[in-house]
């Protein structure tokens, strides 16, 4: 057993492709090592922007032989009228290194073929590696490839140099014009080198020691994070840490040197929120604050070096960061001079979406929109909701927005409050675009929450109207962001508002002058297609499985709340014993539902007369669905869905009962026809909870 490191070196890899090459490169090395049979204990993986590592912790010095069988020709083949050996045999045991009398005859579902027993592994370890690292780095994916000098060779950036490793020795292999070695190069200017590495155990306290670089991205970015609250505690304050810019300037560098820089107290006018996407957009820079959340005029910048003159480096940071504030109040000064009319008028002359008119048509639009929705979930916020539709598309013709469009509707909350509006319409204004993806949380008020939910409805409608759905990887206007978005925002706030009659409330506010592709009915249906595909994502996703959520799906949906709420009751109903037989038993009553129903050729009310009923279990399953049917109704009204899926169990041995002693499909059709509408009357109820036939059992 021998370590094993492979280094390869590389021009400046932007910091977006850092972290997933140090994923991607541990995943496939460790499938290449398994496919080739090489024991190891441990793979590890390391990416800087100049640097991308493979380590391997113990690593056999050969494969692991296995025996295995090898299929030849069909028997019937393999000899001659004389029995002697045919070229199909000789060529079998010639092509896999056996004897012929090492070969032997199996019996198969194609009838007798011929076999062999093999013994395959046992190569070198260091004979294999030179192909599998070749492999491995051809294997690696970027969002997008370059090609340098006349090679014909693609990668994220230029080749310099590979290091290869096994223990002492060299695992000599070429790519892209360069042939690896035991010469490593170490930072830019700290450490440039080369170095030789005399073995791969010495690898890392060379990599530290005289090359100057932390390798591990963990560790540059738990630097920065200690280095910066040192910093910022000397200053009695703390770092603004967002974990998304952390990430970035710990792959932006491979030596990581925070210092504190600082700007003019008067800057500190601006909203908290401009400058801070000053410092972070454009400076990679984090914003310092006190204890009530104000920002301190210093900022925490992260070089990539250790300066021989500090004051003169933080003085070039101070000075490009002054440039971006003073644009800022710039901006800011001529924004608070500009009143909301005017920029709604302007807004008649931005493009919303083709044909789905201007952003003026679209403020409009979520104007009546968001009331309408305030009337079905707190009608005292009818108001102003209204007015937050209204204005919150307002900042994308200041010139704030103009310039950081990060700060879409957050300026337009800020701007908002400063023109003396309510709170809660700012804070409506500045949470409309919340969620933006998955990872990010829903607006933190009801306002929020209404507005946002206007906006992402109006956008779904317009976008499918004019058949601009989705498909595959394509979603240029990000409609299942949206779709997801208002689903979970219905559920954050407990919303009882039906999502298939909100995509009907955004509808009827565009003009009717507008040319759809489809008609009404068609953006309806496949929106509901849409917005059921986005929930079965979003509840597999939180780990309920896929048959729980295709048969509470298969239930309805427009009621989101409650079908969370069926999801969770069925997902325990699932856990019970005797849930398989449970399902099997309500699935038969719907399937003689549904084909004895078209083969009678009449439409089943689940109408049954009690007095036409005969054998006792038809008769103590009526009784049993008359006495559970008001407690079943009050339950279903108060959303108490786990005890409705009890009232399922007690009824469980009823309809057993019911199919081990009636015959349904009997010769009478009058009682026939009782019998079915009874089972009618089961499955209506069955069906308000769940589809049972998208259970498979």
């Amino acid at each position: 057993m021998a370590d094993f490191i492979l280094e390869i070196g590389i021009e400046e890899m932007p910091a977006r492709f850092v972290p997933r090459l140090g994923i991607d490169i541990k995943d496939i090395f460790s499938s290449l090592l398994a496919e080739n049979m090489i024991d190891f204990d441990q793979v590890e993986a390391f990416a800087t922007p100049r640097r991308l590592t493979v380590h391997v912790k113990d690593m056999a010095q050969k494969q692991r032989m296995v025996e295995e069988e090898v299929s030849g020709p069909p028997a019937r083949i393999a000899y001659d009228a004389n029995g002697n050996p045919t070229k199909a045999l000789e060529g079998f045991a010639k092509s896999q290194g056996i004897e012929l009398d090492a070969i032997y005859k199996v019996e198969t579902d194609k009838g007798e073929y011929l076999a062999a027993k093999k013994t395959v592994g046992g190569g070198d370890t260091i004979s294999i590696l030179p192909a599998l690292c070749a492999d491995a780095i051809k294997k690696l994916s970027f969002p997008k490839k370059m090609k340098w000098g006349d090679l014909d060779f693609a990668f994220g950036r230029p080749l310099r140099w590979m290091l290869c490793l096994y223990g002492s020795d060299v695992v000599e292999f070429d790519m892209a014009g360069l042939l690896s070695g035991r010469m490593t190069y170490g930072h830019r200017v700290m450490g440039a080198g080369p170095w030789e590495v005399a073995s791969a155990d010495d690898y890392f306290s060379t990599i530290k020691d005289k090359c100057s670089v932390i390798i591990s991205p963990v560790e540059r970015g738990d630097f920065v994070r200690s280095e910066g609250d040192r910093l910022a505690s000397d200053l009695n304050g703390s770092v603004v840490w967002k974990d998304y810019l952390l990430q970035e300037v710990s792959n932006l560098v491979e030596l990581p040197v925070p210092i504190i820089g600082n700007f003019d107290n008067s800057f500190l006018e601006l909203p908290k929120e401009v400058l801070l996407t000053s410092m972070e957009s454009h400076q990679k820079c984090f914003g310092i604050q006190n204890g009530n959340g104000e920002l301190l005029p210093h900022f925490l910048c992260t070089l990539n070096l250790v300066p021989t003159d500090v004051e003169l480096v933080r003085k070039g940071w101070e000075k490009v960061l002054r440039a971006r504030l003073e644009d800022a109040r710039f901006f800011w000064k001529n924004d608070l001079k500009t009143d909301f009319d005017t920029w709604l008028d302007k807004l008649d002359n931005v493009v919303f979406l083709g044909p789905l008119g201007s952003m003026g048509d679209k403020s409009r639009r979520m104007e009546r929109l968001a009331a309408r929705i305030a009337a079905k979930v707190d009608s005292s916020l009818q108001t102003e909701m209204a007015r937050a539709g209204r204005l919150a598309k307002a900042d994308l013709v200041s010139e704030m927005v103009y310039e950081f469009d990060s700060l879409q509707g957050i300026m337009g909350g800020i701007y908002a409050s400063k023109c003396g509006e309510e709170d809660v319409i700012c804070k409506a204004i500045a949470e409309q675009y919340l969620p933006a993806g998955p990872e990010t949380p829903v607006p933190s008020t009801l306002g929020g929450a209404i507005v946002s939910m206007a906006d992402k409805a109006d956008t779904l409608v317009g976008c499918f109207g004019l058949n601009k759905i989705p498909t595959g990887a394509n979603d240029a206007y990000a409609l299942r962001r949206a779709a997801l978005g208002i689903v979970r925002m219905i559920i954050d706030y407990d919303l009882r508002i039906d999502i298939i009659e909100l995509m009907e409330m955004a509808f009827k506010g565009y003009s009717t002058d507008i040319k759809w592709k489809l008609s009404k009915s068609e953006v309806i249906e496949k929106l509901g297609e849409f917005i059921a595909s986005r929930l079965r994502a979003y509840f597999t996703g939180q780990g309920f499985d896929t048959r729980v959520v295709d048969a509470a799906l298969g239930a309805g949906f427009r009621d989101v709340t409650a079908l969370k709420s069926r999801v969770e009751a069925l997902a325990e109903f699932a856990k019970a014993d005797g849930f398989e037989q449970s399902v099997l038993t309500f699935k038969r009553a719907a399937n003689i539902i549904k084909k004895q129903g078209s083969d009678e050729g009449v439409e089943l009310t689940g109408g049954f007369e009690a007095d036409r009923l005969v054998e006792p279990q038809e008769i103590k399953l009526a009784e049993k669905l008359d006495e559970t049917a008001d407690r079943f109704e009050e339950l279903w009204s108060n959303g108490e869905f786990a005890k409705l899926f009890a009232i399922l169990g007690e009824l469980r041995p009823f309809v057993d009962d019911f199919f081990d002693n009636v015959m349904v499909i009997c010769e009478d059709k009058g009682l026939r026809m009782n019998r079915l509408n009874l089972l009618k009357a089961l499955v209506d109820r069955l069906s308000r909870l769940a589809d049972f036939g998208a259970l498979q059992v």
